[in-house]
């Protein structure tokens, strides 16, 4: 039995091959880096166990073989590595993340050791993170498209399933709320016609992957993903600023790893978000650096490109397969992609979000992911037009900046003020289109009408409403002793219960209570905006809220929020954040 019991434990993936060899023979410490002298047979990329003198074990990974000397990266950094008291053994094997749907929903490491208190989670399979890129003869032409939710992208720059794109930004750019609102939004487009393929959105899984980032960032990543809901479906690997630099490098590939899982064992669509990879570049620079390599340009090491693309080849669609993990999304990094989303600073100034500055942007595989029988069959024409009309605005305004407006003509004036509405109205709003709350709103025209005038009353009132920020204590004491602010908000509270969206709480009443001694003329004012709100709201102005060729009509301020559904929505968002409003409608 004993013996049996021997066989059966050899025959598990975790298992321990006892003796071991222990070796003893630090040669040297530099930065990421453990020299170890006289080792037999080593082997390329195989795991080592550092045991420090204090009884602390870290794992490292054989990076370079030269004869009888390995080279060896320690994940958890070599602070407190003792090259005479260390020892080090080898397992054997290869690095590899056990893997389980379980991991859905689930926050880990940038070593994919979960942090987040829940329950362990039991591994279905142990798979080698190092993968392996998709054979090209496998590969299938990436087509259909996904839906992000922002219209920048969507509209004008569609991604397909399978491409690879990244976000090009900087420094103070919201590329990180961008990339939650992708992360929040993203799903499948719905199809008339099913095919094979299971577009459920319970089929759409997503594996989010942040490497460098401060506590704030990871803090705003968790925080966004648990209040919307959407953390059921993802999948976080946090690689924090204060981690070893060197777990950058293994983040990305754990977060692949996991994909592919979903996506060739679990039959789901996958999407991969990585941010950013300037991080992952800087890791790999200090593990050149230390291994005392040729620099290439800047630094970096002459070989990134061939290792970023074992990242970015391993997304895409193969055939056989059941499903197919789409698009790594990276930051600061176009290497090997089909196009890229430039997020533009201008445009941040200006308070436009997202700021995506369309005409740099690029989707190479967009006219395989739309037309009939996937969006529209006017979409390319839409786009095309749309990327015209703009770029003839551009140069207007270009032109406007050396000669003035006064000496443009008529059609340069209309040009220009395209460009101002196509700028605010792709998107100028985070409106996440599966909120309970905001399809209630879409769908009464009255609500829609007295957020407008709300609007305009705050904008005249000195709130620079276009911000999206929530005011300060000061003006929010300012607006909550405002009687006109006080009515206008009356008003919506009345139309928001009628619309069976309820709200309740310390923060709302004080916005939201009245006076005994006002109550009869807040009901009085409350019945003129009403029957005001119904006849101010044209059938026009709905009808052209879907429209893009109406955007020309005329509008007084973009900034002012006006009765077109797509911005009063955006409006009641910000209203919802102000106010702290959740998704089902209460406070």
């Amino acid at each position: 039995m004993e013996a049996f019991n021997i066989n059966a434990a050899a025959a598990t993936r975790n298992y321990t091959v006892t003796p071991r060899i222990d070796y003893r023979t630090v040669a040297s410490v530099n930065g990421p880096l453990v020299v170890l002298d006289n080792v037999k047979f080593p082997k390329f990329a195989e795991i080592v166990n550092l045991t420090l003198p204090d009884g602390s074990i870290r794992a490292g990974q054989v990076l370079e073989i030269q004869g009888k000397r390995a080279i060896i990266q320690v994940f958890e950094g070599t602070s407190g590595v003792d090259s005479k008291a260390t020892h080090v053994e080898f397992t054997g094997d290869t690095l590899k993340i056990p893997v389980s749907e379980d991991m859905l929903g689930r926050i880990f490491n940038g070593s994919g050791k979960a942090i987040d208190k829940g329950p362990k989670v039991f591994a279905e399979d142990f798979l080698d993170i190092n993968g392996s890129p998709i054979n090209p003869f496998s590969r299938i032409y990436p087509e259909e498209m996904i839906q992000t939710g922002i219209s920048a992208i969507d509209t004008m720059n569609s991604i397909a399933r399978g491409q690879k794109i990244p976000i090009f930004s900087a420094a103070g750019l919201p590329h990180n709320e961008i990339a939650a609102q992708i992360c929040r939004q993203a799903g499948l487009v719905k199809k008339v016609d099913k095919g094979v393929f299971d577009d459920h959105e319970d089929n759409f899984s997503i594996v989010f992957a942040a490497m460098g980032v401060n506590m704030e960032t990871a803090r705003f990543f968790k925080q966004d993903f648990e209040e919307n809901g959407s953390i059921e479906r993802v999948s976080l690997f946090l690689n924090l600023a204060n981690d070893p630099t060197i777990e950058r490098i293994i983040t990305p590939r754990l977060a692949l790893t996991t994909a592919e899982y979903y996506a060739y064992q679990l039959e789901k669509h996958v999407l991969v978000i990585l941010t950013d990879m300037s991080s992952y570049a800087d890791a790999l620079r200090e593990v050149s650096a230390a291994r005392e390599e040729v620099p290439g340009r800047r630094g970096y090491p002459g070989y990134m490109y061939t290792d970023l693309s074992t990242i970015y080849e391993r997304a895409g669609r193969v055939e056989g397969r059941n499903g197919n993990i789409t698009h790594p999304i990276p930051d600061l990094t176009g290497y090997i992609t089909e196009g890229q989303i430039f997020v533009d600073r201008q445009l941040y100034n200006r308070q436009i979000y997202p700021p995506i500055n369309v005409l740099p942007s690029l989707s190479r595989l967009m006219k395989s992911a739309i037309g009939e029988g996937m969006t529209r069959k006017d979409h390319g024409d839409v786009s095309n037009q749309l990327y015209a009309k703009y770029a003839i605005g551009r140069d207007a305004a270009a032109m406007k900046a050396v000669v003035g407006e006064e000496a443009l003509n008529q059609e340069d004036k209309l040009s220009l003020e395209f460009l101002e509405k196509t700028l605010f109205g792709l998107d100028n709003m985070r409106i996440d289109p599966n909120d309970p709350f905001v399809t209630k709103i879409r769908s009464n025209p009255r609500i829609l009408s007295s957020i407008q005038e709300l609007a305009q009353l705050l904008q005249r009132k000195g709130f620079n409403i276009s911000s999206g920020q929530k005011p300060s204590m000061v003006q929010m004491a300012r607006l909550a002793s405002d009687k006109e602010v006080s009515a206008k908000l009356f008003i919506i509270d009345a139309q928001l219960r009628e619309a069976g969206i309820t709200l309740d709480g310390e923060t709302a009443r004080k916005f939201m209570n009245l006076s005994e001694t006002n109550s009869k003329q807040d009901n009085n004012l409350s019945d003129i905006n009403l029957r005001q709100s119904n006849n101010n709201l044209s059938e026009t102005n709905l009808k052209s809220s879907n429209n893009l060729s109406e955007t020309n009509s005329k509008q007084s301020n973009p900034s002012i929020v006006t009765s077109k559904p797509q911005e009063a929505i955006g409006f009641v968002e910000k209203i919802k954040r102000w106010f702290g409003i959740k998704n089902e409608g209460q406070i």
